[in-house]
């Protein structure tokens, strides 16, 4: 028996580094059949796969431990091979080792989780702060440490690319790309504030491990600091309204070179190709890529400016 459950242990194992792989494949957004976590991009999110990834044999273990304690208690106890059971009441010993296991392996998965949310939560030496606004329906981006060559502060509007505008050659995706991609340097510390004007949003890239609500007339904080080039995707993570699901996030992270030449004229669209990602850019769906989306989904802006260095 014992040969058998390290069979099947070794069977699930195998399967969990199937799927962990096929989704190291995936780009900066999601792909098509995708299971588990899109590739980190961020030191917080190495750290929070490595941690869901490390639970995950550990919740393995205990299952199958517990799974096989039932075979053995209804192979070996039942009224048929067992038909005058023992009657004891109490087993010190007993008692004790299944109070102190659970506890060690709570404390084994709460240090780190501590740790974790320790480090995520913010940078103590950040090179350079993004704050985000959440408007009913898009995003709002503000460079403060930076300035244009005009001596403006940078911050523009991003919408999402309705789908009959949708440009696969210029590698743009349905329901993901935007008109403004937010454009950050790589092997930055970035301080990220983010905010809204109107209800609760939720600004979120799973590659950067990166998930925060954004409350009106409240800045909450978190950083990244991406450590490969690359076109990175997330989305609105609060129900907000009407138009909730055309917030996209679009990020470009490039080279510091080609920040700071951004920087001097951010009205220059950084071309998809120079934030080059190690994997390809994730596919549209076929059969919807072509399709408008319904008129209600274009986000009424009329009281808002649509210009960038205004807001």
């Amino acid at each position: 028996m014992k040969r058998s459950f390290l069979r099947l242990q070794a069977a699930l194992m195998a399967g969990l580094m199937f799927f962990a792989t096929d989704a190291a494949h995936a780009a900066g957004g999601p792909q098509p059949w995708q299971m588990w976590y899109q590739p980190a991009a961020t030191p917080v999110a190495e750290r929070a796969f490595g941690l869901h990834y490390a639970l995950i044999y550990v919740i393995t273990f205990i299952v199958l431990f517990v799974f096989g304690l039932l075979l053995i208690v209804m192979v070996r106890f039942n009224a048929k091979a067992n038909p005058v059971p023992k009657q004891f009441v109490h087993n010190p010993l007993l008692e004790v080792v299944w109070t102190v296991i659970p506890v060690v392996i709570l404390l084994c998965i709460v240090i780190p989780s501590w740790q974790l949310i320790f480090y995520q939560d913010r940078t103590a030496k950040p090179e350079m702060t993004l704050k985000v606004t959440g408007y009913q329906w898009y995003w709002g981006y503000e460079y403060p440490d930076y300035k244009n060559d005009k001596g403006d502060a940078i911050n523009f509007l991003s919408n999402h690319i309705a789908d009959k505008d949708i440009d696969t050659a210029k590698g743009q995706v349905r329901m993901l790309s935007t008109d403004n991609p937010v454009v950050v340097p790589v092997d930055t510390n970035i301080q990220l504030l983010i905010t809204a004007s109107d209800v609760i949003h939720s600004w979120s890239v799973p590659s950067f491990s990166v998930k925060l609500d954004a409350v009106p007339g409240r800045i909450n904080e978190t950083w990244m600091r991406i450590t490969k080039p690359g076109t990175y995707y997330g989305q609105c993570d609060q129900l907000c309204g009407q138009n909730h699901s055309f917030m996209p996030i679009e990020i470009r992270a490039v080279p510091k070179d080609v920040f700071q030449a951004w920087v001097k004229d951010p009205a220059h669209k950084v071309p998809a190709e120079t934030a080059m990602a190690d994997t390809p850019a994730p596919a549209p769906a076929a059969d919807e890529a072509k399709k408008d989306e319904p008129a209600a989904a274009e986000p009424a802006k009329e009281d808002e400016p649509k210009e960038e260095g205004q807001e």
